[in-house]
């Protein structure tokens, strides 16, 4: 069984799981910190109720996409062709946002979380919901931004799921790690390396968001006449000339091509759209992200997420 497919989504949930993890391990830590241990069960029905929702969220999207895989109305393949490209550019906002935001804001994560649970803490008897809901706004927003990934994968099939599933496990081990043996990790290594990845892969979103936007207008042209004429090239309708046919050198489909393709957006046709698209991408917010690394607002995680956490 080729796992490539899973690769992907793996580091996608990886490091999202990791994010989600240091929040639930600053609440923890906290809450003994303040003698409100009895609070710990709100914790774990947060992690539990934000998980479930993610998954029936993704079991809801696939559920749509084999509905229109498997119907016979004419305008169904164009429908689902049009919804994994929405669902990709959805995951590459989502995405890049996080991959940014993360690097600015990590100095303070720690101050923050901890004074939201202060405030949840002073609502008295309704702290504990204020400490679920806390972590389960956490947990589901890590989490929709992984299912959207995955939904933007569908065409892979289910390996995808099992990728996911297994960078949930490795969060959830560093989570152990760090907050319950108490091993030094260097998160912030950690995330720059998980995001150089992660922005790598979201430049191929790009690549297969465009593919499926053309497959959809091919689709559409083949099913109505009066769109007849929406593709003059034989290749596309939408990407323009070109640029290159690799098929017979390189195929995506079999190794290594299939790995260029998880982490990198290698595609064996590529035309002009996609390589613009994938270019620009590629330097815009590659360039933005290298610079909120570099500069002054570079990931402070390991020392603002991790020091004293474990102590008192």
């Amino acid at each position: 069984m080729d796992l490539s497919a899973a690769l992907p989504t793996f580091v996608v949930t990886l490091r999202e799981g990791t994010e989600a993890a240091l929040v639930v391990g600053i609440v923890l830590a906290y809450l003994k910190k303040a003698n409100q241990t009895r609070l710990n069960p709100w914790v774990y029905a947060g992690i539990g109720v934000g998980v479930l929702a993610s998954a029936l969220i993704g079991v809801g999207f696939s559920g749509v996409m084999v509905s229109l895989s498997t119907s016979n109305q004419p305008y169904a393949p164009v429908v689902k062709q049009l919804l994994e490209g929405g669902f990709g550019v959805v995951a590459i906002g989502l995405l890049s946002w996080m991959l940014i935001w993360m690097t600015r804001q990590a100095r303070s994560m720690k101050a923050e979380v901890e004074g939201a649970v202060t405030a949840a803490l002073q609502q008295g008897t309704a702290a504990g919901w204020g400490v679920f809901g806390l972590i389960t706004i956490a947990v589901l927003r890590e989490g929709f931004e992984t299912v959207v990934f995955i939904a933007a994968q569908f065409q892979q099939g289910w390996l995808p799921a099992i990728g996911a599933l297994a960078g949930l496990l490795g969060a959830t081990l560093i989570g152990i790690l760090l907050f319950q043996i108490g091993i030094k990790i260097n998160l912030r290594q950690f995330f720059q390396g998980m995001g150089v990845l992660l922005l790598l892969i979201v430049s191929g979103l790009v690549i297969s968001a465009l593919r499926h936007f053309d497959k959809a207008a091919i689709l559409l042209s083949q099913v109505d006449p009066q769109f007849a004429d929406l593709c003059a090239s034989s290749g596309s309708c939408l990407l323009g000339p070109l640029v290159w046919d690799l098929s017979t050198v390189l195929p995506d489909r079999q190794f290594p091509g299939i790995l260029l393709k998880a982490f990198f957006g290698y595609t064996q046709t590529l035309f002009l759209a996609q390589a613009v698209g994938y270019v620009v991408f590629l330097s815009t917010v590659g360039s933005i992200y290298l610079r909120s690394i570099t500069g002054a607002s570079a990931v402070a995680v390991p020392k603002s997420a991790t020091e004293n956490l474990t102590s008192s």
